[in-house]
């Protein structure tokens, strides 16, 4: 028997890294996944690459109208939903000096203003005890020169959890954040050497995360496991943020 056995589970941005091996363990868990992802061959390929009991459906979590057929699309299918992982978001590089107008909206469209209609226009579909995991971020806590916008966003999410788990307690929806260290993802893949170099030095193990253990945690936050966690922030870093 499952964790998640009867439950339906929204996941953004997951063609790929840590929500892909998310949306994977949450099906083995039994549960049935909706996937999102902005370019329908990458979404085809995490789809088939999941296997069974998942519908993906093309979308920008940055653009509202998208997310309304998401949504759509989970009610005329399923009716409702049990879990949200909001994992879209983005990062970047800017020092201080050079943070322009344009990255600024960028960068908090995605990862603040996304994350808020994300979690908002799925409330309607929610059943009562549900759980929302919001992807946060290290950034937020630990100073990283160029990550002062990526950082502040992130931290946005962290403020939000606290508001919300206040806002849904008559329903008993829990909201928490997941906040990963650097992951061997992907995306890290066109870091520069020097970059992954550096954050393996930091970390006490002297590996990146998996994305597989990025995985295990929210369904830690997703499951009953974790039915008196709320409003909380759990670091999978390795420990490079606690030290």
């Amino acid at each position: 028997m499952g964790k998640l056995d009867g439950k339906v589970a929204v996941i953004t941005a997951a063609t790929s890294g840590m929500a892909l091996a998310t949306a994977k363990l949450l099906v083995e868990e039994g549960a049935y996944v909706f996937i999102t992802g902005r370019r329908q061959e990458k979404l085809d390929h995490a789809v088939k690459a999941i296997g069974c009991n998942v519908t993906g459906v093309q979308g920008d979590a940055a653009n509202l109208a998208d997310l309304d057929r998401l949504y759509e699309t989970v009610k005329k299918e399923k009716g409702y939903i049990d879990v949200l992982f909001a994992s879209a978001g983005q990062g970047g590089q800017e020092m201080l000096g050079s943070v322009t107008e344009e990255q600024f909206d960028t960068t908090f469209g995605l990862n603040v203003r996304g994350t808020l209609f994300t979690v908002q226009k799925a409330l309607p579909l929610f059943r009562d005890g549900g759980s929302i995991v919001m992807n946060g971020s290290i950034a937020s806590v630990k100073g990283m020169p160029g990550r002062s916008v990526y950082g502040a966003s992130k931290a946005a999410l962290r403020s939000f959890a606290r508001t919300w788990l206040v806002e849904l307690k008559d329903r008993k929806i829990r909201v928490n954040v997941m906040s990963p260290g650097p992951i061997d993802t992907p995306a890290m893949e066109n870091a520069p050497p020097e970059m992954k170099e550096q954050f393996r030095s930091m970390i006490p193990r002297k590996e990146l995360g998996r994305p597989e253990e990025i995985a295990t945690a929210v369904l830690f936050l997703t499951s009953d496991d974790s039915s008196y966690v709320n409003g909380s922030e759990l670091s999978v870093d390795g420990g490079l943020a606690q030290i």
